[in-house]
């Protein structure tokens, strides 16, 4: 069987995805969005087999440990922020998931359009949020070359260090998975089970967290690979124009059935918290009603660690069974 960093291992950025990034700035979003939506249903019929659900990941991987107390899964939560408009409507997202009794992870750009959220930054984190850092200028260009990740590298170290971070995500899910053991990171996000709509397209085919060691190696450093598995908002309701969220429903039955990770990128720029739904935004209201879904029918049944929380839970679970499988009888 095919280990989910072999899936990936010699998956890279390609020259037209590459190409997309240089040209996208003098690109009006109206007409990017356009043509993703004309090719939206295409990609749906050619990977219906595969999307939103790929049996294939449900596989349990050897070894697999179970989750802490006797949980059945584990659902986490991550947000990007991507914008100003973004920024300021942190806090109403984590106010919902505050009355749901739910924790999650934000994703701030070190150098992008706004400046560094301080203030927003040690709310969440005196609410029981996590910060994360999201690539460095969101400009598509982090992987285009190994020279330059290594200089950007050291930048977002830095950001990572004064934000008190240990998790990362690219922007648009780019990946180049052994360059990023060049980050001072416990886990990073940048990588789901099936996602056909992404420009890097292939998939870790795994509903469960893995290990990347340094030269995938079984040996040596590493760090932990948090794959999403509920697709993206901004692909359910603003690429398909999805009016329920009734994907998620889905996707998370068939993921809570196999005992996998649930973990979802929802972004607070795509939110409008006074109920409109446009071309760029949907209601609030999707997320109330999946949180609805999931407290009602699953209480008491799921993990909702910090993705830092699970990161660290799994490197640790690993250890611990590396040293039994070692150990003499």
């Amino acid at each position: 069987m095919v280990s989910a960093y072999q899936a990936l291992a010699a998956s890279s950025p390609g020259l037209l995805a590459r190409a997309y990034f240089l040209v996208k700035p003098f690109v009006p979003r109206s007409v990017r969005w356009a043509v993703r939506r004309s090719r939206a249903r295409g990609i749906i019929r050619e990977c219906e087999a595969i999307w939103p659900i790929n049996e294939a990941a449900g596989a349990t991987p050897a070894g697999w440990p179970g989750w802490p107390n006797g949980k059945d899964f584990a659902v986490v939560f991550t947000h990007d922020v991507e914008s100003r408009g973004g920024l300021a409507k942190v806090r109403e997202l984590a106010e919902i998931e505050i009355a749901y009794g739910l924790r999650s992870s934000f994703n701030f750009i070190p150098e992008g359009s706004y400046n560094d959220p301080a203030e927003i930054r040690k709310w969440l984190e005196e609410k029981g949020f996590e910060i994360g850092v999201h690539d460095l200028n969101h400009d598509g260009r982090l992987y285009g070359s190994r020279e330059g990740f290594r200089r950007k590298a050291g930048r977002i170290n830095r950001y990572l260090r004064s934000w008190n971070a240990v998790g990362f995500r690219s922007g648009f899910m780019l990946r180049q998975l052994d360059w990023i053991h060049d980050l001072d990171v416990i886990y990073d996000a940048s990588t789901f089970d099936t996602d056909p709509f992404e420009p890097q397209p292939e998939g870790s085919q795994t509903i469960f967290p893995f290990l990347v060691r340094r030269g995938a190696r079984d040996g040596g450093s590493g760090y932990v690979e948090l794959p999403y598995t509920l697709p993206q908002d901004s692909t359910i309701f603003l690429l398909l124009g999805e009016e329920t969220p009734e994907i998620w429903k889905r996707k998370l039955d068939w993921i809570a059935g196999r005992g996998g990770l649930a973990l979802v990128n929802i972004h607070p720029d795509y939110v409008d918290f006074t109920g409109r739904r446009t071309s760029s935004h949907y209601p609030a209201a999707m997320i109330r009603e999946f949180l609805d879904f999931l407290c009602a029918k699953y209480r008491g049944q799921f993990w909702n660690p910090l993705a830092k929380e699970l990161a660290i839970w799994y490197e640790g679970a690993m250890m611990t069974m590396s040293r039994e499988v070692d150990s003499p009888s």
